[in-house]
C-alpha cells in the first residue's frame, strides 16, 4: 500500500478508534518531542553496534539474590538489585549496577531459574562494554544441565540466521554468565544465555516506531517483509507465534508508512527440538519436526522473492553451524539441525511441494 493511502487510513483509524494499529506510530511522527526520543534511541542503537557484532561469547558475572528472584513467580514481579561485572583487556574489573526482573510465560512457571529483563542506566554503562544497553532480555538458562544449555546455543543461531536474511531482526550476543548469590556469595551456576538487541533499537535502525497494537491483518503489513516472516517461521518449524495477536511478533512501522513484523522467541521452534516443546492441539501437525506454515496469504511475487533470499543465503546460513558460536553446539546438533534444512530447502526447490505446503497452505 502507498505510505499516503496508508497514513490516511491511519488517519481515519485514529478519528474512530484511538488504539488502532498504526495510529501510536502516526501521532510520534507529528509530535516533535517523539522525533526527538527517537533520535535519541538510534544514538544508543549505534553504540551497541560493535558490542553486537562480536561472535565470541562475552564472559560476564550476575551477582543478586537468587533465592528472591527464583521466588518472582509473577508477570508483575518487582525490580531486583542486581550487579553485572567483567573483566576488561587490562584486567580490571568493571562492575555495573542494573536492575532485573522475571518475565515470559511458559519458561516464567517451569524453569528453575527464571528468564529475566534487565534495566540499566545510561550513566552506568558509559565507557564499558555494555554502552547504549538500557533494557534488553537476557534468554537464560532454565535448567541447569548442558542440553538446556544447548538450547541457547540453538536459538542464538536462528537469531543470527534471520540476521542474514533481513536488518529488520534482532541482534543478539551471547554471553557466557556466572551467577553468584549475593546473599552468600557462592557460585549458583555458570552458563551461556543470550542479550537480545531491544525492541526499540530495531525500531530505530528502520527509522520507525515499534506498535504494540494487536489486529494485524495483511492489508496493514509490508507484503514481502510478511512473506518472509512466515516463511522464516516454517523454515525453524515454529509455529507458536501470530501477528494478528502480538504472540512473538513485533510490528515496526517505518516512516514510509509500511509495517513490518520482526519475529522472536524460536525456543519451541522444530529447528531446536527441545524436550519441552510442543504443538497447539487445534492444529494439523503434532511434533515440532513438522513444519506448519501458519503465515498470511501473499501474491506471487512476494512469496517468490522471499524464496530467493533464502535460496541466495544458503551457504551462509548453513556456514553458521561450523564458525565460533556454530562450534558451541554438540556436532551430531549441528549435523541435525542442517539436515531439518535441508527438507526446507528441497521444498522451496520444488514448484508442486512450495505450493502445496506454503503457497496453498497460507491463512486468508
Amino acid at each position: 500500500m502507498p505510505a499516503a493511502s496508508f497514513r490516511l487510513v491511519l488517519m481515519v483509524l485514529v478519528a474512530f478508534i484511538p488504539a488502532s494499529l498504526g495510529a501510536q506510530a502516526m501521532l510520534a511522527d507529528d509530535d516533535g518531542k517523539a522525533a526527538n526520543e527517537r533520535r535519541k534511541v538510534a544514538a544508543r542503537a549505534k553504540q551497541t553496534e560493535a558490542f553486537f557484532a562480536t561472535l565470541e561469547p562475552l564472559d560476564i558475572t550476575l551477582t543478586t539474590n537468587i533465592r528472591r528472584i527464583r521466588a518472582d513467580k509473577n508477570d508483575k514481579a518487582p525490580w531486583r538489585p542486581a550487579v553485572f561485572s567483567y573483566t576488561d583487556s587490562d584486567g580490571k574489573v568493571v562492575s555495573i549496577p542494573a536492575q532485573i526482573r522475571t518475565r515470559g510465560i511458559w519458561r516464567l512457571k517451569n524453569c528453575e531459574f527464571p528468564p529475566l529483563r534487565v534495566n540499566f542506566r545510561n550513566e552506568d554503562t558509559k565507557g564499558t562494554l555494555l554502552r547504549g544497553i538500557d533494557k534488553p532480555k537476557l534468554v537464560n538458562y532454565c535448567r541447569n544441565n548442558d542440553m538446556f544449555e544447548t538450547y541457547i546455543t540453538q536459538e542464538m543461531q536462528l537469531y543470527r540466521v534471520y540476521n542474514l536474511l533481513t536488518p529488520a531482526s534482532h541482534r543478539a550476543r551471547m554471553l557466557r554468565i556466572t551467577y553468584v548469590d549475593s546473599a552468600s556469595g557462592k557460585t549458583h551456576a555458570k552458563r551461556l544465555a543470550i542479550l537480545l538487541e531491544e525492541p526499540d533499537y530495531i525500531a530505530a535502525r528502520l527509522d520507525g516506531d515499534i506498535i504494540d497494537q494487536k489486529g494485524a491483518t495483511p492489508s496493514n503489513l509490508d507484503a514481502y517483509h510478511d512473506a518472509l516472516a512466515g516463511l522464516f517461521n516454517y523454515f525453524i518449524g515454529n509455529t507458536d507465534w501470530s501477528t494478528f495477536g502480538l504472540h512473538n511478533m513485533q510490528l515496526v512501522s517505518e516512516a514510509d508508512g509500511d509495517v513490518i513484523p520482526v519475529p522472536y522467541d524460536f525456543d519451541f521452534a522444530g529447528a531446536i527440538n527441545a524436550a519441552y516443546a510442543s504443538v497447539d492441539p487445534k492444529l494439523s501437525i503434532d511434533r515440532v519436526r513438522q513444519r506448519l506454515f501458519r503465515g498470511y496469504c501473499r501474491p506471487p511475487e512476494d512469496f517468490e522473492r522471499a524464496f530467493e533470499t533464502f535460496k541466495s543465503k544458503k551457504q551462509e546460513i548453513y556456514a553458521l553451524y561450523s564458525d565460533p558460536v556454530g562450534s558451541l553446539l554438540p556436532k551430531k546438533t549441528a549435523e541435525e539441525t542442517l539436515k531439518y534444512f535441508d527438507e526446507f530447502y528441497e521444498t522451496i526447490n520444488d514448484s508442486r511441494r512450495t505450493r502445496r505446503n506454503i503457497i496453498d497452505a497460507c491463512l486468508k
